[in-house]
């Protein structure tokens, strides 16, 4: 008998312990449940702001007459800029109406827009002018549309400089027209920047070597404001430009997707 009691008693005592163990192992479940931390959420990436300048009349009307002259020269597809080039340039500036001018001692000069790629698409636009002077066998004057396409990496940070010159810190070649490149295109293909013309008029005798290209401090302060860099709005997102100026990188857009 005695031996049986303690048989029960010892029993007894396992079934209790058994029982406060899963009560406190119930407790520190709950505990845990309640003291555990929601995780954080991610934060919302602030938009940057828009970049706008005290007069944009001028710096719109420029956007313009680019897009324009991008359409009507892909408005031409035998003769227009292949659109696998297009494609693959970083960047894409138009001048529209380079006065050219001389007799024997020549010069050009005039404004454009351009646009680099950005990860989220182009760029806004910025502002640049284009001066330069040649010698040769040359009389008359002509107003010239010009297209640059900035091929690769190299070329795009001269567009980001402060003033550099076609044909010696960024080799410029002809570009190719039609549908597409031929396959056995020549070595001009290498160079950084490739251009096109369109002239309106009798000239003859200009090159683009040697022309300089820099930032046109005006269109930029008007559309921009003060202080704003060509390298700031090249990377920047076309959204952050004002309304009235993106109808050039949007037209870029149309003929150069990958």
């Amino acid at each position: 008998m005695r031996i049986r009691s303690i048989l029960h008693l010892t029993l007894a005592l396992l079934v209790v312990s058994a029982a406060v163990l899963a009560v406190n192992s119930q407790t520190k479940k709950g505990t845990k449940s309640k003291t555990k931390k929601p995780a954080a959420a991610a934060p919302t990436p602030t938009p940057e702001p828009p970049i706008r300048g005290p007069n944009t009349k001028e710096g719109a009307s420029q956007a313009a007459k680019s897009a324009k002259v991008l359409n009507e020269i892909m408005g031409t597809p035998d003769k227009g800029i292949p659109r696998d080039l297009l494609a693959k340039a970083e960047c894409v500036a138009v001048f529209p109406n380079v006065v050219k001018a001389g007799f024997i001692i020549g010069g050009h000069g005039g404004r454009g827009v351009a646009s680099c790629r950005t990860p989220a698409g182009w760029s806004a636009p910025a502002y640049f002018e284009m001066k330069g002077g040649s010698i040769g066998l040359q009389a008359g004057g002509s107003s010239t549309d010009f297209v640059l396409l900035f091929m690769n990496q190299k070329g795009m940070n001269s567009l980001l400089s402060d003033k550099f010159e076609l044909g010696g810190e960024a080799s410029v070649a002809a570009g190719p027209v039609g549908r597409t490149t031929s396959a056995t295109t020549d070595a001009k293909m290498n160079a950084e920047i490739l251009s096109y013309s369109r002239s309106k008029g009798l000239f003859g005798g200009v090159s683009l070597k040697g022309s300089a290209i820099s930032p046109d401090k005006s269109d930029m302060e008007g559309t921009y404001g003060s202080g704003v860099t060509a390298q700031t709005i090249l990377t920047a997102n076309k959204n952050r430009a004002p309304p009235e100026v993106q109808i050039f990188p949007n037209t870029v857009a149309m003929y150069s997707g990958r």
